[in-house]
């Protein structure tokens, strides 16, 4: 039974220390939808010391053998699913998700990445022997669990965002302290309520809700040994700041300002590629740290595309976030509206001009919504092009040969995802190979467990999922044998 008026900690609905309160309203409706506890520096203390014990436990979770802990993963992933309709809608009516997006990557997606490192904990060679070089013996390599975890998790992925630290993290064997966004609290109960369904030791996964300042602190802690955040490209750096200063491994996934480069030979009839399309460059309302809202256009069919990519946005469907039809809900809060708003008027004022959107649905009168916007005549210089909107807003942009638009894609403070659309495949790949990126696809774009994800410049560092993702969980040690 989920009690909203506590924390998961140590195993059990724990009360809180402070007096703090967070509000949860519901972005399409702004109505109040929970109230929970804002958690306190003390219950910070609570939760790390709890997973440290958890960690250190030999006869508990710090003596499980790579098989316990990959069914572990699996039970979690089981209860998961059980709660896949209330979560869906939790985090939907919260952050503004359409429901059906929400069901894909909010459940569907979380639980395969927790079933991937359940298989990947099983083949993992957590040590393995390895031949001398100079004929003085030989030696095993030692892949040990970093130890406690503090994961900060944004508002725009919650459950997804938590199950690419989670799955690795625990595969690993270390233990961890999350603290989900203030805007998204009320589905991280669900998560706590399946993490005690599936039975992981108690210190094993502590969930702790709270603002800015106690994040800052459990980043600092003395007691946490790495930290994995998403997020911000400001808040990265400070974190990066204090986790340099205290010689803390970090992982830090942030934003972008992804480029959909679109070749002289692409294919832009909407019937074929409207959906991919969609999901490469608008989905999640556009508040994805990958969505490809720089689109590059060849001087030849520039037109064409921006007549394309009028279209499709014309054609999607705006409202309430729980209505099975809406593609495009509400930004989460007033003050990010107002944000993409402020950005939508800059890019008037330099001189872009709006083909679709660029104000408010008409037929909405509460919630948090923008039109999808389409900007035409962009240079890559102004600052629609050059910041994160973290919104529904595109921005078209002309090239006028490869070259060009390589150069185009890599002007950018960011490199975390982007596109490349043509009708062969094969030069869509070589495109792909140049542009100074974590992640790019050809024809589409979507995350796979099974492959690193992450940016590069001011994306970030480290790279979740994959291997790679749970290599940033695991110390190595050589010893000479």
């Amino acid at each position: 039974m989920v009690d909203y008026e506590t924390f998961l900690i140590d195993g059990t609905w724990a009360k809180p220390s402070g007096s703090g309160r967070i509000t949860v309203l519901n972005a399409s409706t702004e109505e109040v939808i929970g109230e929970v506890p804002e958690g306190a520096a003390a219950d910070v203390d609570a939760a790390v010391a709890a997973a440290r014990r958890a960690f250190e436990d030999r006869q508990g979770w710090g003596g499980y053998s790579a098989e316990q802990r990959a069914a572990a993963l699996e039970r979690l992933a089981d209860e998961l699913d059980k709660r896949r309709d209330d979560i869906a809608p939790r985090v939907s009516s919260q952050n503004g998700m359409p429901l059906g997006i929400s069901l894909q990557f909010e459940v569907g997606f979380p639980t395969a990445v927790l079933r991937y490192y359940a298989d990947l904990a099983r083949s993992t060679a957590f040590e393995e022997p390895r031949p001398g070089f100079l004929g003085m013996g030989d030696a095993v390599i030692q892949r040990s669990p970093v130890g406690v975890v503090a994961a900060i998790v944004p508002w725009n992925y919650p459950q997804a965002l938590a199950a690419w630290k989670l799955g690795p993290a625990l595969a690993a064997g270390c233990t961890m302290v999350l603290k989900p966004s203030p805007e998204t609290v009320l589905d991280a109960y669900l998560l706590a309520d399946a993490v005690l369904a599936a039975g992981l030791p108690p210190g094993v996964v502590n969930i702790v809700p709270a603002g800015r300042e106690v994040g800052a602190y459990l980043v600092r802690h003395p007691g946490i040994d790495k930290v994995a955040f998403t997020g911000s490209t400001a808040a990265g750096r400070a974190i990066g700041e204090v986790c340099g200063r205290l010689l803390r491994p970090v992982s830090l996934e942030l934003g972008g300002k992804s480029a959909a480069i679109v070749l002289d030979d692409a294919d832009l009839d909407l019937t074929r590629i409207g959906s991919a399309l969609f999901v490469a460059c608008l989905v999640n309302n556009g508040q994805t740290c990958f969505a490809g809202t720089r689109v590059l256009a060849p001087r030849s069919r520039y037109d064409e595309v921006v007549d394309a990519f009028s279209a499709l946005v014309s054609s999607l469907a705006v409202g309430d976030a729980l209505d099975p039809a809406t593609q495009i809900g509400p930004m989460a809060t007033a003050s990010h509206r107002a944000r993409v708003e402020s950005y939508i008027a800059k890019g008037l004022a330099e001189g872009a001009r709006v083909t679709v959107g660029g104000g408010r649905p008409e037929h909405l009168d509460r919630g948090w919504f923008v039109q999808p916007t389409v900007f035409a005549d962009v240079d890559n210089r102004s600052t629609i092009a050059q910041e994160e909107i973290f919104g529904p807003v595109l921005s078209i942009i002309p090239y006028t040969d490869d070259d060009d638009a390589v150069r185009i894609a890599n002007d950018s403070e960011y490199g975390l995802g982007g596109t490349v659309w043509t009708a062969d495949s094969a030069r869509g790949a070589e495109i792909a190979r140049q542009v100074r990126t974590g992640t790019i696809g050809v024809n589409r774009y979507l995350p796979d467990p099974g492959s690193p994800f992450g940016g590069v410049k001011a994306s970030g560092l480290g790279r979740e999922l994959g291997p790679e993702g749970l290599a940033g969980y695991l110390e190595l040690k050589s010893i000479y044998v």
